[in-house]
């Protein structure tokens, strides 16, 4: 059986975004191109009233909520009142786009309905901390690239979904590479994606993501 959502059938999503909200604008643009089928977007939230990820929200007419991490006494708290807020507004499918506060508890309320994206060919610079552009360029790394996954039970790279290579230019810098795998790879990654959820075609083998086309 698909582990996503049956054809026919309306997806209730919700989008965790923050900062510029670059992600989140490519899941917009899908949804104004009818690139998403069988999906609603209820919710869009973020941890800060302020990131410009709101106002593309608000400018689609999507419901925007801030859960602020400083109103809670830790991080797990945090993430308890956000799966809780993705309780109540019945939200089956949770999108990763450009979130930054830890995952928590949300990942074991959600299993195998978290999605987002790894701006590299994933297991490839998995251990490195901070930014990664700047490792694959230190490294001499001649294709990069992204991953869209399913997020495991801490928050990190689960099942992988779809991947797309990225070839780094001789005059790449740590922002034009970060610049074009975010266009070439993340953007259209996330969406993908989510549409495939939403057609009923993922489907879960043991570790294994199995495209049902």
């Amino acid at each position: 059986m698909p582990n996503g959502a049956e054809q026919n059938r309306i997806v209730r999503a919700a989008a965790l975004t923050a900062g510029d909200g670059s992600k989140l604008q490519a899941i917009l643009d899908s949804m104004y191109f009818h690139e998403l089928p069988n999906f609603e977007l209820a919710a869009v939230i973020a941890p800060e009233r302020d990131a410009y990820a709101m106002s593309r929200a608000i400018n689609a007419g999507v419901p925007s909520f801030v859960v602020d991490p400083e109103l809670f006494p830790n991080m797990t708290s945090h993430s308890m009142a956000v799966a809780n807020k993705l309780r109540d507004m019945d939200v089956e499918l949770v999108i990763l786009a450009g979130y930054d506060c830890p995952l928590g508890v949300i990942p074991y309320q959600f299993k195998n309905r978290i999605i987002g994206t790894w701006p590299s060919i994933y297991p490839a610079f998995e251990d490195v901390e901070g930014d990664i552009h700047r490792a694959v360029l230190e490294r001499g790394v001649k294709i990069t690239g992204a991953t869209a996954y399913f997020a495991d039970g801490d928050g990190r790279v689960g099942g992988i979904i779809l991947q797309k290579a990225v070839e780094v230019l001789p005059g790449d810098d740590p922002e034009s590479l970060r610049r074009r795998v975010t266009e070439e790879a993340e953007w259209k990654l996330l969406s993908r994606a989510v549409a495939l959820y939403c057609s009923g075609k993922l489907s879960i083998r043991g570790k294994r993501v199995v495209i049902e086309e």
